[in-house]
């Protein structure tokens, strides 16, 4: 039995259609989706982490693979060289984790952070960097930190909101 997890291309805007109808065929599937905060209020605030796609857990061997690829809302199965290409376990459980990250995190603890606080970069090139917050930028993920270099040279960089953290001031040191 070789079920594994492929990814199947949805038509614009149908993941989540194309995800309920694997399910009503009695797939696992699996559609990653993040909250956000859109600039809009009235604007969707969840959107898939990857547009376009859909993972589907299933036995190639097992099942017909028109099944899959005529499915309402499909495109197709993603495939290198004419063979669907698979993704690992491994690979997906590390997916659903960070999407599961993302969401409990959502923007909550950046939204504290106030313009001119000093944070911390904890991931990326500037790991361990420490910046001046300067906005979180509406209806993405990423804030706007203001880094300095050499010879107190500052650079705008735009990071993921999970690369930065609010530095925590040694109580000891005042």
């Amino acid at each position: 039995m070789s079920t594994l997890w492929y990814i199947l291309q949805s038509k614009p805007h149908k993941e989540e259609f194309l995800w309920n109808q694997l399910l009503a065929h009695r797939f696992e599937a699996f559609c990653p989706y993040i909250f956000i905060q859109p600039v809009n209020p009235r604007a969707r605030k969840i959107k898939p982490y990857f547009p376009g796609y859909v993972f589907v857990y299933a036995d190639l061997k097992q099942i017909n693979l028109h099944t899959l690829q005529w499915m309402p809302g499909a495109k197709g199965l993603v495939a290198f060289g004419g063979k669907p290409a698979y993704v690992p376990e491994n690979l997906v459980r590390a997916i659903r984790q960070r999407v599961d990250e993302v969401n409990a995190r959502g923007c909550k603890p950046l939204e504290s952070i106030k313009p001119g606080e000093i944070v911390t970069i904890r991931d990326g090139p500037f790991t361990g960097y420490e910046g001046i917050f300067d906005t979180h930028l509406p209806g993405t993920e990423r804030v706007r930190v203001l880094l300095k270099l050499l010879q107190n040279r500052q650079i705008l960089l735009e990071l993921s909101s999970g690369q930065v953290e609010l530095k925590v001031m040694n109580k000891n040191r005042r």
